[in-house]
């Protein structure tokens, strides 16, 4: 067992662990991140061979650390995974990998971690497990032939990933319009089943990308009426469609249908008809997964995630939460937004509770 005794404890060394962990390390606080991934970036290096930021650089930076490259591109999920590992290198966080957490528990005065090796003590947690925990599959797939292969975009790498020659992509976010352009491009027949989200055309980013950036961050949290009305619905359905549009998978061959949900002898139904497909592509996002967090009190919505105000729950004192889905704002699980949402977070916590050292904002 670990006799030390850092002032904050951050679990997770994503985006928002480390935007967590710089501003702890700007205020001079003694801190450890623990971390599950063997190294920081990996989740991001598991992700599908062509995934793109949804963001363009000049608005994916965490805090302290610009990418170095055109602010227009969109740094793909390997160039991500080495500008987080970098990130982490540039401001020496002190983060302990390989280490996935267990349980979490609070005695009145400290949160209790445990790990594979050992417990450690803390009186403040940060959560920064990301709002992509545990892949969400609708009960209707466990109706499936047993013949159709199914897998969730969190395990889809590349076209060769989706065996056969007939798909279908559940889910009209960006992630599953992505996933069917390319399975269409690659010659398969494709369907996409669901309701899609807005739509963000590409020329309009590029000649009005700040604006909507501004809108993302500014006019669309739960400080504003607007962003209070698009809260549940931007959860429940995921965000705009960026850069790809329905015309786009229109011209690619892709097959648009309503929602799925029932099957006929092993086939899913959309719109009526039974679709006669090889394999089944479930890009219907994820959920929470928190039932580590023994701690009383702590309330969770219908997805799993905590209901935790702008990230303080207020119950037990010295918790917190970083890059949750629609935590302050739209865009608070990106790159490029979490970073205000940890400075919050941590500013909290040291404007409310008495940590040693620690610098004034």
């Amino acid at each position: 067992m670990s006799t030390k005794k850092p002032e904050v404890i951050v679990i997770g060394a994503g985006q928002a662990g480390l935007a967590a962990g710089h501003h702890l390390a700007r205020r001079g606080v003694g801190f450890l991140i623990l971390d599950a991934e063997a190294h920081v970036g990996d989740q991001w290096r598991r992700r599908w061979d062509s995934l793109r930021l949804f963001t363009p650089a000049k608005h994916s930076g965490l805090p302290g650390a610009a990418w170095q490259r055109p602010g227009s591109d969109r740094p793909g999920k390997d160039d991500t995974a080495a500008y987080l590992a970098g990130y982490a290198a540039r401001w020496q966080l002190p983060i302990r990998s390989a280490c996935p957490v267990s349980h979490v528990s609070y005695d009145g005065a400290d949160f209790v971690v445990t790990t594979p090796d050992d417990q450690l003590r803390s009186p403040n947690l940060i959560v920064a497990t990301g709002a992509a925990t545990v892949p969400h599959i609708p009960d209707v797939a466990t109706d499936c032939a047993a013949r159709i292969a199914q897998l969730h975009s969190s395990g889809y790498r590349n076209p060769g990933s989706v065996p056969g020659a007939r798909a279908l992509v559940v889910g009209f976010g960006t992630s599953g319009a992505e996933i069917a352009l390319e399975l269409a491009e690659s010659g398969r027949e494709v369907v996409l089943a669901g309701r899609p989200t807005p739509v963000i055309p590409g020329p309009l980013l590029a000649v009005a990308g700040d604006l909507w950036w501004l809108l993302l961050t500014r006019v669309f949290t739960r400080a504003t009426p607007i962003g209070r009305r698009m809260a549940p619905v931007a959860t429940a359905h995921g965000a705009p469609l960026i850069g790809i549009s329905p015309r786009l998978l229109r011209d690619a061959g892709v097959q648009r249908a309503g929602r799925l949900e029932t099957t006929i002898d092993g086939k899913p139904v959309v719109d009526g008809e039974p679709l006669d497909v090889d394999a089944i592509v479930w890009c219907t996002g994820f959920r929470g997964d928190f039932g580590w967090l023994d701690l009383a009190g702590l309330e969770f919505d219908e997805r799993g995630y905590p209901i935790a105000p702008f990230g303080i729950p207020g119950d037990p004192p010295g918790l917190g939460f970083v890059g949750m889905p629609f935590q302050a704002r739209l865009a608070s699980p990106l790159l490029g937004g979490v970073g205000e949402d940890a400075e919050h977070v941590v500013g909290t916590l040291l404007a409310t509770r008495p940590i040693r050292g620690a610098a004034p904002a």
